[in-house]
């Protein structure tokens, strides 16, 4: 071959991948992926502002009980956020290792990550039967009130978005075991769930610290 078939060679090769790597990357030099998390996350924000706000109008406008004081237990609720506080340590020490192609040790703490998401949920089950059966806090009907109906909605969306996430962790753990889920280029996708967990935990620390905390405060 001569050297000018050579170059044309090479040129048509390093063209496609410059155009593949086009395709993975938008304007901004991010991932397309990592992008859309991003743009799903803003909307989120959203989403939950608008829970939270309606949740802060309507605080004190309840005509009957339960009041949050009867109701909220901070002891439990302390537990449950320290796990899921936990759990974004280990999702942060999961895309770490990841990052730095040790596939296994990145599965072990997304197992542990899923684990600490699911006691979160079983705590917040637990909570709401409480709340339910013991303190006669209800969603809907002829009994429920303004706080049962907004606390509810809230928080039962954000263990909603916590569920998902576990559900997630577990797909992305066998994945990985089956090495569908490799170190270097498809280590983004564990960084984008990552995001999404991080999201959630704030979200939550939002929640404990102006809608529990502040109640135990007063």
């Amino acid at each position: 071959m001569s050297a000018h078939a050579e170059n044309l060679t090479h040129d048509d090769a390093h063209g496609h991948e410059s155009h593949g790597a086009l395709s993975e990357n938008n304007f901004l030099g991010l991932p397309n992926i990592k992008l859309a998390m991003w743009a799903f996350l803003g909307s989120e924000c959203m989403f939950f502002g608008s829970l939270i706000g309606t949740y802060f109008f309507y605080h004190g406008n309840s005509l009957g009980g339960p009041l949050p004081k009867d109701v909220f237990s901070i002891g439990i609720t302390s537990i449950s956020t320290f796990l899921l506080l936990m759990s974004s340590l280990t999702m942060a020490l999961a895309v770490d290792a990841m990052k730095q192609q040790k596939p296994l040790t990145a599965r072990t703490f997304i197992l542990i990550t899923a684990a600490l998401g699911a006691c979160f949920v079983g705590f917040q089950v637990v909570e709401f039967h409480e709340f339910y059966t013991e303190k006669h806090l209800v969603f809907a009907g002829a009994n429920a009130s303004l706080f049962g109906s907004t606390f509810y909605t809230m928080t039962g969306f954000h263990g909603t978005h916590v569920t998902v996430g576990v559900i997630w962790l577990l797909i992305m753990s066998v994945l990985i075991t089956k090495k569908k889920l490799v170190p270097g280029k498809e280590a983004v996708n564990v960084e984008v769930m990552g995001l999404y967990w991080h999201f959630v935990d704030i979200v939550w620390i939002v929640i404990f610290t102006f809608v529990y905390l502040l109640e135990f405060l007063k």
